[in-house]
């Protein structure tokens, strides 16, 4: 004779409705009173008894019991709305943008608690095929951020996302820099077009986009400080870009630079040209004190200077304007001055990375460790333009 089950232990019973046999357990109370019931279900008795002692050992490690039907996309969903709060909004643009286009549609279906280091192996494996490896460090680490907050929230007993190596990928585009004739071009094709001052200031100071972009008159110094105890030489002061907040990329990015003249010569022009701009636009203008900025003052997105700094390319020859980018002058500079025996140490403090290996890193096409420095080599190279007055 079988033993009949004391109160409270739970029982297995058919469900008529769902065509599946469940599985209970009793568990006591919570503090309002309510009764604790876990549940398992399966099509056999053995496979509804097998999912109630997994619930069972899920609820002795103190986890919450996700819901059966959570899956990779629930928690990829849920990361890109609540887990991206007080980041750029172009970084999480860019996050939305990786999941949406490569995690989702791969593995969006996967129930969270069955995803397997397999399955993430073989899905990054496959996308190794046709992304390069920097794309696949970006997608692993927005499926990997996305199952840490779900397993966080106890939606999942462990992250196996973390368990996987990122693959080498194709090769990504390589950055290019100028040759001395090919900036020489470049600065001479480039005027008279609204890129002109951008261009030269990109290509003589090594300034990023992001901190051109964000530059302010009253950060520009044209005629330099000849008061000064020592005297300052025009100079233009680094300080802010358009990162969330203004800050630099790095505490080090921070930086004054010297102009060469030919900087000079530009942003005086550049001050001309938009104050004939303000009047041609009359009430449409947006005073932003910005440096550079649209033709009505609005600030300039990357897309905007792409679009411009190839338009001011085309036509010049040597010069395929479709595979330049406005990054580009930055690693010319690089080159430029390595080419003229400036030291890493130098290189490294005038672009403003944190470290020498960070330069020697992204350049090492172009860095020769030899001697000399930044606004004094350019004047050397180009000087002023001997064609103005």
């Amino acid at each position: 004779m079988t033993k009949r089950r004391s109160r409270g232990d739970g029982g297995l019973h058919w469900d008529e409705k769902r065509q599946r046999w469940i599985a209970t357990a009793n568990l006591g109370f919570d503090p309002s009173g309510k009764r604790i019931v876990k549940r398992g279900s399966g099509k056999t008795k053995t496979e509804a008894k097998n999912k109630l002692k997994e619930v069972l050992r899920d609820h002795e490690d103190g986890l919450a019991i996700a819901p059966t039907n959570y899956t990779v996309k629930d928690a990829v969903v849920d990361w890109l709305a609540y887990g991206l709060v007080g980041i750029d909004p172009s970084t999480a643009k860019t996050c939305a943008i990786l999941s949406q286009t490569h995690v989702i549609p791969s593995l969006g279906a996967r129930k969270l608690r069955d995803l397997s280091a397999e399955d993430v192996d073989r899905w990054l494996a496959a996308k190794a095929k046709t992304l390069s490896t920097r794309t696949l460090q970006a997608i692993h680490s927005c499926l990997n951020r996305a199952v840490k907050r779900a397993m966080a929230r106890d939606k999942v007993k462990r992250n196996v996302v973390e368990l996987c190596s990122v693959p080498q990928g194709q090769a990504g585009r390589p950055s290019k820099a100028l040759t001395f004739a090919q900036a020489e071009a470049v600065l001479k094709g480039a005027e008279g077009t609204s890129m002109h001052a951008y261009i030269v200031v990109a290509l003589l100071t090594g300034a990023r986009t992001e901190e051109l972009r964000a530059l302010t008159w009253d950060h520009v110094f044209l005629k330099g400080k000849p008061d000064a105890d020592p005297p300052q030489p025009p100079h233009i002061a680094v300080w802010r870009s358009v990162r969330r907040g203004g800050d630099t990329k790095t505490r080090k990015s921070r930086r004054t630079l010297a102009l060469p003249a030919r900087c000079v010569e530009a942003l005086w022009q550049q001050f001309e040209d938009q104050g004939w701009d303000r009047l041609a636009a009359g009430d449409k203008w947006e005073e932003h004190g910005l440096v550079f900025s649209s033709a009505v003052g609005k600030p300039l997105d990357a897309a905007n200077v792409r679009r411009a700094f190839r338009q001011a390319l085309k036509g010049i020859d040597g010069i395929d304007a479709d595979e330049w980018t406005p990054r580009e002058p930055r690693h010319s500079f690089v080159s430029l001055l390595s080419d003229r025996g400036v030291p890493l140490e130098v290189i490294s403090r005038l672009v403003g990375h944190s470290r020498t290996a960070v330069t020697e890193e992204v350049y090492r096409k172009q860095i020769r460790p030899v001697i000399q420095t930044g606004a004094v080599v350019m004047d050397g190279m180009f000087g002023a333009d001997p064609q103005r007055p």
